[in-house]
């Protein structure tokens, strides 16, 4: 197996027929706050699944589906177009286990991006305050000063020095790695405690990321997606315990 594989699923999605996407990322992370919104949108948009990534970087673990069929880990990415609007979505069931992993994977993510069309890129998660908060703040971080205003009119705020340990893994990884490659980045965070699945942070951060999108997604059915998530996760606990020492447990 290599290293990162992909695999595109281009026959209900002809590949001609995307333009230019914007790319939303919402991988695992603190609060699953961005795998929550990123799930949301995907639901609500009726987006369609064009790619299917495999890492040895991923856990060895299968998922097994309500049928008793096993699965690998993987990570996918999907499109969904309203109106005007095309989008792609990166989502998954993990983010590396290794350091070099994160950047081996980010790098390849970034080549999809600009394959397909990608001229911004949202990466959104959460971030992990310790306790519980009862108004999510939303904060925020560019790869260009000039996207700040139009972030901050969206809602997003930028806190001096928050995160105190800047952003670890894809969300900040692709923002860095796409300024190089003239793709607009955007991180959205959304306060919560780190310690659950966090349906009111992806809520707050839901808001912010509808107005920059300009389309008008409504977060009533984010609480029950947040349930099934929950239940989700406790199959994924157990391979978190087990893992090496080196995980990067806190990532975005």
């Amino acid at each position: 197996m290599d290293a990162v594989s992909v695999r595109f699923f281009f026959d209900k999605v002809p590949r001609s027929s995307i333009g230019h996407p914007v790319l939303i990322e919402g991988l695992p992370g603190v609060g699953h706050v961005g795998k929550l919104v990123a799930g949301h949108l995907i639901e609500e948009l009726g987006a369609t699944r064009i790619a299917e990534v495999h890492s040895v970087f991923f856990p060895p673990q299968v998922m097994i589906g309500a049928d008793g069929v096993i699965r690998l880990v993987n990570n996918e990415w999907w499109y969904a177009r309203s109106e005007d609007h095309e989008f792609l979505f990166l989502v998954g069931d993990y983010q590396s286990m290794t350091p070099d992993g994160h950047f081996v994977l980010a790098d390849h993510y970034i080549r999809i991006a600009r394959s397909l069309g990608v001229k911004r890129v949202y990466t959104i998660g959460g971030f992990g305050v310790g306790h519980n908060v009862e108004e999510p703040r939303v904060l925020a971080a560019v790869n260009r000063a000039d996207l700040r205003p139009e972030v901050e009119s969206a809602g997003a705020i930028f806190g001096e020095g928050e995160p105190g340990g800047g952003i670890v893994g894809a969300a900040g990884l692709l923002l860095a790695m796409g300024a190089s490659r003239n793709i607009e980045g955007i991180c959205l965070m959304g306060e919560t405690s780190g310690f659950l699945v966090d349906p009111r942070s992806a809520a707050s951060l839901l808001k912010v990321l509808s107005r920059l999108i300009k389309i008008p997604i409504e977060g009533i059915r984010l609480e029950e997606r947040g349930r099934e998530m929950e239940r989700m996760i406790g199959q994924m606990i157990e391979a978190e315990q087990s893992a090496p020492d080196e995980e990067l447990r806190y990532i975005v």
